[in-house]
């Protein structure tokens, strides 16, 4: 494969978008500061070596991550001064998710050049591909993989008005979907897996059926899960909330059912437990 150079590149630190599934998505100017580089700054040399090979490249690398102390950090600093050096992630943007701030902000402190070079992004490409509200979003990155730690990190997202954006994988998928129907209500999803590859596929509807469907079935790939903002719903009545606490009593303990109906209404987690076992004391009468 040849191409001619745009310019010479000045020495200095490329934060390097690399394609997320399909090699064709390398941009022209990624495949030059490549080809120019001479030190590219990796997370897995074996993945970053294929996309070498599919532009038909050599190059020296250096797996870098947050675990690198301050050390490793100077000595790639001192490097990117009188030379060029790549950093690139393993698909997608570096920094999204993946370590590398670190090294650009010491870069800036000492007065190093540093530039992007923008391309794809697994977190822009499910936005666009699920369908829901573009205008405003948030990405959470992964959630907790406990439960309980999962279902608070969800609890705080509640009052936000954006879609949210999470990675997941498989084996974990079923259980962050319920948890996030818990926590957040029956809001509409999308679950988007292998972005650019053969088996890409998007899967909407709502928080409930996703999380049906995937209680049992975990699909493999890169999964991105995109969750649209809370609606404008009229404030619950208290008829409905203390119908909603009976049902909850039927399968949980008194404490439980507070928590899960109080999650579900905004109300009040105290008073419903209080409510809750002054029920459960007339019955005993």
């Amino acid at each position: 494969m040849t191409f001619i150079m745009s310019a010479p590149f000045e020495h200095g630190l490329y934060i390097v978008a690399t394609p997320i599934g399909n090699l064709g998505d390398l941009s022209r100017r990624g495949e030059e500061i490549l080809a120019a580089a001479d030190l590219i700054l990796v997370e897995d040399s074996r993945v970053t070596g294929k996309l070498l090979n599919h532009i038909d490249k050599k190059k020296k690398m250096m797996v870098y991550n947050d675990h690198k102390g301050e050390q490793a950090r100077q000595e790639i600093l001192a490097a990117a001064r009188c030379k060029i050096v790549a950093l690139v992630s393993d698909a997608g943007t570096p920094l999204i998710s993946d370590p590398g701030y670190k090294l650009v902000r010491d870069a800036r402190t000492a007065g190093i050049y540093v530039t992007t070079v923008p391309g794809p992004s697994a977190v822009i490409a499910a936005l666009t591909l699920s369908g829901l509200p573009s205008d405003r979003f948030l990405f959470e990155g992964f959630l907790p993989s406990k439960s309980k730690a999962r279902g608070a990190a969800l609890a705080e997202l509640k009052p936000i008005k954006a879609t949210l954006i999470f990675y997941e994988n498989g084996s974990r998928l079923g259980a962050m979907l319920a948890d996030a129907h818990d926590n957040l209500g029956d809001r509409e999803g999308a679950v988007i897996r292998e972005i650019t590859k053969k088996f890409e596929e998007t899967v909407t509807g709502k928080l409930s059926d996703l999380a049906a469907r995937y209680a049992s079935e975990k699909p493999k790939g890169e999964i991105v899960v995109v969750i649209g903002p809370p609606g404008e719903d009229a404030p619950a009545s208290s008829e409905d909330i203390e119908a909603a606490l009976r049902l909850a009593l039927e399968r949980l303990p008194a404490a439980k059912a507070a928590g899960e109906v109080a999650r579900a209404f905004g109300a009040d987690r105290k008073a419903l437990y209080d409510l809750a076992n002054r029920w459960k004391a007339e019955r005993e009468k």
